[in-house]
């Protein structure tokens, strides 16, 4: 029976988990986390969002000062940054011609490639689904003309979007033509998700936990969609939320009694880390 973890990182996902669905963190959220921290615990806010997308929500939980608050986890597991150093410490970038593949299946099935860096969003063309990303993530929009040279560069990610029938057809395609050489999921019904082979959530947590020597029995890690799924996998306690999809709850270790609408995760952390700090 599970009675305490005794946590010194908490890699945490946002959307559809520390966030509530109107894209909130409560009060008694902070105050939780505030006092993790302030027991020498990390508290890791790992995102599909770029940089800045998450520093809002660093921000709201007011711990970036902090050595607890220090790091964030971007682009489902792509970059690492120290907020201190203002710098990434780890990074991870998809090639060019896997992108440019990514971009000519994703047309001839009338859907759009995007990629980001901190702020912006980079499009080839105007179009509602990016719309939606830049509604959700706050990031602003860049439209470029020559969009396969663009790609060319190298990227952390690239995100179709689109409905979720398509970009089920789509996702089959490509882990069939190029699966071998990236990371290919769904955020969200909507967002398809192509990434650097061995890039994920998890793989940076790990990272991170050696940059910090902390073991990975002492990793703690909640999610609720299939970019958390090497986070959950390879945490040394990991937590779907009751909110989240079944694939991820038959991997996870436990499963939050609570929704992220109903603060889930701070009273899991409040019930089984803070117990016994």
């Amino acid at each position: 029976m599970l009675t305490h973890i005794p946590a010194k990182i908490i890699a945490l996902d946002l959307d559809d988990t520390l966030l509530k669905d109107d894209l909130t963190i409560s009060d008694y959220t902070v105050s939780v986390l505030q006092k993790a921290v302030q027991k020498g615990i990390y508290v890791t806010l790992s995102s599909g969002r770029t940089d800045n997308a998450i520093l809002t929500y660093v921000r709201r939980l007011d711990i970036a000062g902090t050595q607890g608050g220090r790091y964030i986890i971007a682009q489902n597991g792509a970059s690492i940054s120290d907020l201190h150093e203002r710098k990434a410490i780890f990074s991870r970038v998809l090639e060019g011609d896997i992108l440019t593949r990514v971009y000519r299946k994703a047309h001839e099935l009338s859907l759009v490639c995007e990629v980001y860096d901190a702020s912006t969003i980079y499009i080839p063309q105007p179009n509602k689904w990016s719309d939606i990303d830049a509604e959700l993530s706050g990031l602003k929009q860049q439209v470029v003309a020559d969009f396969e040279t663009f790609l060319m560069k190298g990227h952390p990610k690239t995100v179709v979007p689109g409905e979720p029938e398509v970009l089920q057809k789509l996702q089959a395609e490509l882990k069939e033509e190029i699966g071998e050489r990236c990371v290919i999921f769904t955020s969200k019904p909507y967002f398809l998700e192509v990434m650097p082979k061995n890039t994920g959530k998890g793989e940076a947590l790990m990272w991170l936990a050696e940059h910090l020597k902390i073991p990975q029995s002492q990793t703690l890690a909640f999610g609720d969609a299939m970019n958390d799924e090497s986070m959950i996998r390879l945490a040394g306690t990991s937590v779907a939320m009751k909110n989240g999809t079944q694939e991820i709850k038959n991997i996870a270790d436990c499963i939050s009694d609570y929704t992220n609408d109903e603060d889930g995760v701070a009273r899991f952390i409040e019930k089984y880390v803070l117990n016994d700090c």
